[in-house]
């Protein structure tokens, strides 16, 4: 950021005094200038209110906010690390805290962001913040070094900064963040931007460092959207439509108002079946006194739904359907070369056809939303993942202003793309309108799994060519699934595919001939983001088939990898994650996985060893998994090594967690995991069915290997699971000779 740019937006920036002598600052996002305005007052203490990024007190405590949502990824660890390295703070000392939804009116009238972005998804948290919160970071640290500065009648220039201490070192003299931060809050904020500290100096950043809210977690003190109350709230649960977009013919409600406890029951409208969803289905929502009182109520209820428009639909059928579109001609958005004539002129031609099932979130927090609807503005708290987005929703359906609405978000119990939807919002929202009290809503485990937003299930065809020296002359790229966009306002069909299919992933740009075909499949199925979208379906399918060829061809798999890869090279990558992928970097994490994995060595009978890499969001990982099957074809995944290269590195223990979580999500996905639809409905409904990995089921063993190589930061919170299934799959074949293309794995090694 240049000083110009900076100083445009220098009336913004924030400093505020409280009564107690406090310094808080705020700075601008980015070079974009997303900008600070004021701030409300501060009190000390854990339910403070915050407006900004950092809060020095006097008695030398520094509480740093967080802006994006915390759902297990470690943001409020990560994120208040940019502040503390630019501030030069001890981190040991350090509070921090989850920052409510903080929005304004920009100069052109629309609403946009007060401080910062305010998301979790798409592993974008660190990438987003890494400019901006560094900048609060040192105007802070600017502003308390002016003030140290005038107090020891020194110039600025002479000063250090380290652990919240400022020193001059000439003299032996030095003053801390707390005795002078109530001077710094009434100097003037800097003319031109703060100098940043170089990847050089960073003595935080790239240190591993311990959770912050990890004691209250174990402890229980850690408040998620669960936990949260509000007084004078009532409780409610929904009886929602089974069946896809279906309504209820009758409804009969009068033993269930006779239910002791209930107060009142109101419907839930069924959003139009042409546009967006608001809410998910039509519902009946009973409010009572407690939790309990709402649960008996709406067991006393009498609907009869009708099945709606999908009541044929069934998971064999729906694969069919997928496998029939396939036998066609789709829409080709891709189409490098002539795909024709590279096969027609092949040495050799391999084909395979792969299936992934739909999958729910699970979240072990089912959802749930506080929401107190008054007259003078609406109180909303929860675990949300777009806190902005919830905000819209309800505003929008409620003709409310979008400034009267106070969205506090909780710690979430999980998230994984679920939460980047806001149905139980706008549900709590409109039963409390209803009522006109504050409703605390709740969903059962069974609500949860049966009314989620899926991952997409689809059918996948691939093609390769190679002419005689070994060359990979032609790929092709089929896909016939339902996309999460079909429900998208103002999205014609022909622009689903790009929620399904990156057509920048491996192998484009690295062959003449390439071509990537979708077809739209109808299914009823509410379909949404699921952990690193299309990226866990597109990797399982591309790396699975690069082992089938290698096998093909005599090849080793990691040798052809590398060899399809090439040198490294920027090429364009016009998807989230670009604008760059570097084959390079591809190749630097399977050469590291392997070398850590003792990829190559000769297994004994029953065990594999296999290996899979993919570019995702901006990072690169590769996985070697190892496995025994016994003679019974029980599985047991033993040992997985990782090798990770996400640029800059903020905190390596962030990184590892990340990893660890990916590869037993992953694993677990890959193992049993599938949502099964008879008769236009989902029918499982709780973890008896949907089976989890139990802990026995976990690799006993895990290693993570970081690539530091000073590059632009990536996330890490979906990096790690889209890998995982292809590497377990090749594995397996090596162990048994058996091929897994349609997951989950389920019995398919006892066949």
């Amino acid at each position: 950021m240049n000083g110009s740019s900076f100083a445009a937006t220098r009336r913004d920036v924030l400093r505020y005094a409280t009564s107690a002598g406090a310094l808080i600052v705020a700075a601008p996002l980015s070079a974009c200038s997303r900008r600070a305005s004021d701030a409300e007052s501060l009190d000390h203490g854990p339910q403070a209110s915050v407006g900004a990024f950092v809060i020095i007190r006097p008695d030398e405590t520094v509480l740093i906010a967080f802006p994006n949502p915390e759902m297990g990824q470690g943001v409020d660890t990560s994120l208040p690390m940019l502040v503390a390295e630019e501030l030069g703070a001890d981190f040991d000392k350090v509070e921090t805290t989850q920052m409510p939804l903080e929005l304004k009116f920009g100069d052109d009238g629309a609403i946009t962001w007060k401080y910062a972005s305010q998301g979790s998804g798409g592993s974008y948290s660190i990438v987003g913040q890494w400019e901006g919160l560094r900048i609060a970071g040192a105007t802070a640290r600017q502003l308390l070094v002016a003030a140290a500065a005038e107090e020891l009648a020194v110039d600025a220039a002479e000063l250090t900064v380290s652990q919240g201490v400022i020193r001059h070192e000439a003299s032996g003299r030095e003053r801390t963040f707390g005795a002078v931060a109530g001077a710094a809050a009434a100097l003037e904020p800097p003319e031109e931007a703060p100098q940043l500290k170089s990847r050089d100096d960073f003595s935080l950043i790239g240190t591993p460092q311990k959770m912050k809210n990890a004691r209250a977690i174990v402890t229980g003190k850690a408040i998620y959207g669960i936990d949260a109350e509000l007084p004078g709230m009532l409780h409610a649960v929904i009886a929602r439509c089974p069946y896809f977009d279906g309504v209820a013919d009758s409804v009969n409600d009068s033993a269930a108002r006779q239910v002791p406890g209930v107060y009142d029951i109101v419907k839930i409208e069924r959003p139009p079946l042409d546009g967006p969803y608001g809410v998910q289905a039509e519902g009946y929502a009973v409010v009572a006194g407690s939790i309990w009182a709402a649960m008996k109520g709406r067991e006393a209820l009498n609907i009869d739904w009708n099945h709606g428009p999908y009541a044929d639909e069934t998971s064999a059928g729906f694969q069919a359907h997928c496998e029939e579109l396939l036998s066609g001609q789709g829409q080709v958005v891709r189409d490098d070369g002539d795909i024709d004539a590279a096969f027609a002129a092949a040495a050799s031609t391999h084909q395979g056809y792969y299936w992934q099932p739909y999958v729910s979130h699970a979240p072990l927090e089912p959802q749930n939303c506080i929401a107190d609807v008054r007259d003078d503005g609406i109180d909303i708290i929860g675990p949300m993942q777009f806190p902005s987005s919830a905000n819209r929703l309800v505003a929008e359906t409620l003709n409310r202003d979008r400034l009267s609405i106070k969205v506090q978000v909780t710690r979430l119990g999980g998230g994984f793309g679920r939460r980047l939807s806001s149905d139980y919002v706008l549900e709590a929202a409109l039963t409390s309108a209803a009522v006109r009290k504050p409703v605390k809503l709740l969903w059962t485990r069974e609500d949860d799994m049966r009314h989620d937003f899926y991952r997409p299930a689809g059918m996948h065809h691939l093609r390769a060519a190679f002419d005689a020296d070994g060359v990979l002359t032609a790929w092709t790229h089929r896909l016939a699934s339902a996309s999460k966009y079909y429900r998208r306002p103002n999205l014609p069909e022909t622009d689903y595919w790009q929620a399904e299919l990156y057509t920048d992933d491996f192998p484009a740009h690295l062959v003449d001939n390439l071509r990537v075909e979708y077809f739209s499949a109808r299914s009823g199925a509410p379909r949404g983001s699921w952990r690193a979208p299309a990226h866990t379906a597109n990797a399982f399918v591309v790396q699975s088939f690069l082992d089938e060829i290698a096998v093909a061809r005599g090849e080793d798999p990691l040798a052809l990898r590398l060899r399809l890869l090439g040198e490294p090279q920027e090429l364009a990558y016009e998807q989230h994650g670009g604008p760059v992928f570097n084959p390079g970097r591809l190749a630097g994490v399977l050469r590291l996985a392997a070398e850590k994995g003792d990829y190559g060595a000769v297994m004994p009978a029953g065990r594999g060893r296999g290996i899979a890499a993919h570019f995702t969001f901006g990072g690169y990982v590769a996985q070697v998994v190892d496995v025994e099957v016994d003679a019974d074809g029980q599985l047991n995944v033993s040992r997985v090594v990782a090798a990770v290269d996400v640029g800059t590195v903020v905190n390596p223990n962030g990184i590892a967690a990340q990893l660890e979580s990916g590869v037993n999500d992953g694993l677990s996905t890959a193992l049993r995991l599938a949502i099964n639809i008879e008769g236009g409905r989902v029918v499982d409904g709780n973890f008896d069915t949907y089976q989890l990995m139990r802990i026995a089921d976990a690799p006993r063993e895990i290693e993570t290997h970081i690539i530091d190589n000073g590059d632009e930061p990536a996330g890490m919170g979906e990096m790690g699971l889209p890998p995982l299934a292809p590497a377990l799959a090749n594995a397996i074949f090596q162990a048994t000779g058996k091929r897994i293309r349609n997951l989950p794995i389920g019995d398919q090694l006892r066949a």
